[in-house]
């Protein structure tokens, strides 16, 4: 909204141990609805914004996308804690803020979590419960690195197929968001399978059939355990996703997000230059 880029901080959250922490990255306009305060800033500009601010300091602002996800994320680290008091492998919420010092109060009087964004997430109603953190990731491009979506691109599904069959034994490369996956895994396993704050999935366009085995292979390399997996083989996704409901749901694709989005499923865009 602002010109110059300010990071809001509640001085009465302890920072978690960078060393061993992760940090989730979260922007004011994903974790809080502002699009009224947003509209306000571009039709009257940055001193109506600011004043308004000012004047609704005290006033909480409502629930965004992102809400559900940095709840879900707390209570993950609670049960770490309840587990282990003296856990640091947690997670470390910051909220970037694009406010002035003098109209960010307001964000840091609404925020009770910390969190950094690195992907685009997309505004619309969420309905998400706020227990157990539903993580959903596709596969090609985002867990796994998009080798296969080149040769798809360049030979098509039949020498998509045959890549994947000479290739089955090799482990597939590493995408954008491996680390934040294993990191959840690393996390995932202090609990009992019962009991775990944490749910993942991998929602793939591959078939399970013919371009199944080197995911799971791959999975299996890394050490990375996936609570379900689903081999769509090009079906939508929609479907599923209605059903798991996740906090958040990690795609490459425009067409599967604005499909999530049309459901009420907080979704973020990963870009992939893998």
């Amino acid at each position: 909204m602002a010109e110059a880029k300010s990071t809001v901080i509640n001085s009465n959250v302890k920072q978690k141990d960078p060393n061993e922490a992760l940090v989730i990255a979260v922007t004011t306009r994903a974790i809080f609805n502002l699009e009224e305060e947003h509209q306000l800033f571009l039709t009257k500009g940055k001193e109506e914004y600011v004043k308004y601010q000012q004047v609704n300091e005290n006033k909480p602002l409502e629930q965004g996308t992102a809400f559900a996800f940095i709840q879900a994320v707390q209570f993950v680290n609670e049960k770490l804690l309840e587990r282990n008091p003296e856990e640091k492998g947690l997670f470390d919420v910051i909220i970037l803020s694009n406010n002035s010092p003098e109209s960010g109060m307001r964000i840091v009087n609404s925020a009770k979590h910390h969190g950094v964004s690195a992907a685009l997430i997309f505004q619309q109603e969420v309905q998400t419960p706020s227990t157990q953190l539903r993580v959903v990731f596709d596969g090609d491009a985002v867990l796994f690195s998009d080798e296969t979506d080149r040769v798809f691109r360049e030979k098509g599904l039949s020498g998509a197929l045959e890549y994947e069959r000479a290739m089955e034994a090799v482990p597939m490369g590493e995408g954008p968001l491996k680390a934040f996956a294993m990191h959840l895994g690393k996390m995932r396993k202090k609990f009992s399978q019962e009991n775990s704050p944490i749910r993942t999935y991998l929602l793939t366009a591959r078939s399970g059939r013919d371009m199944g085995i080197r995911a799971i292979k791959t999975l299996r390399e890394w050490g990375l355990a996936i609570d379900e997996a689903f081999f769509m083989d090009g079906a939508p996704k929609g479907p599923l996703l209605s059903q798991i409901q996740p906090h958040i749901f990690f795609d490459d694709g425009l067409h599967n997000i604005q499909g999530a989005q049309d459901i009420g499923i907080p979704s973020a865009l990963v870009p992939c230059d893998c």
